[in-house]
């Protein structure tokens, strides 16, 4: 273990390791300002697009860098337990400023205490920061297929920030 650096979090009395290793860690990508509604509108947008398209049911819901609710949308016919996982998903990815399906791999390696996300985000997939001129100024999260499609429609989302920048 002496090549590792362990981040340990106090819960209460519990002590819980997380073995997600400090020093190899790659740079995080750096907050920036939050995303606006203008900006936030135009993903939900195309989000919502990809969606229809494929005649998915889902939420929508767009985060600011803080993890706080800027749109959230639910689509005719989405189940109601899906309002609270795609906030989840936008709240986790902004967070820890990388896809939820970063966390889903870890658990199926092995290699998080699942009671530390209980407490801090929705390990699945279908989450993902939203970064724009290389800093994360928001998230976005989607729920009401499977995750591999929710993650879909919000690439779909964030792909128009792209598109519009060239």
């Amino acid at each position: 273990m002496s090549n590792f650096r362990c981040l340990y979090v106090f819960l209460g009395i519990l002590l819980i390791p997380v073995t997600t290793c400090l020093s190899n860690a790659a740079e995080p990508i750096p907050y920036g300002a939050p995303i606006d509604l203008v900006t936030a509108k135009k993903v939900l947008a195309a989000a919502e697009a990809e969606a229809m398209k494929n005649d998915w049911p889902v939420v929508i819901a767009i985060v600011d860098g803080g993890g706080h609710l800027v749109l959230l949308e639910r689509l005719d016919n989405t189940q109601w337990g899906s309002v609270e996982i795609a906030q989840l998903k936008a709240l986790t990815a902004a967070k820890f400023r990388r896809p939820t399906r970063f966390w889903e791999e870890r658990i199926a390696k092995g290699g998080v205490d699942l009671k530390l996300l209980k407490i801090n985000g929705f390990p699945m997939e279908g989450g993902l920061p939203i970064v724009h001129q290389g800093k994360v100024i928001g998230a976005i999260g989607v729920s009401g297929v499977t995750s591999t499609q929710d993650a879909q429609i919000g690439r779909a989302g964030i792909a128009v920030l792209h598109n519009n920048a060239r």
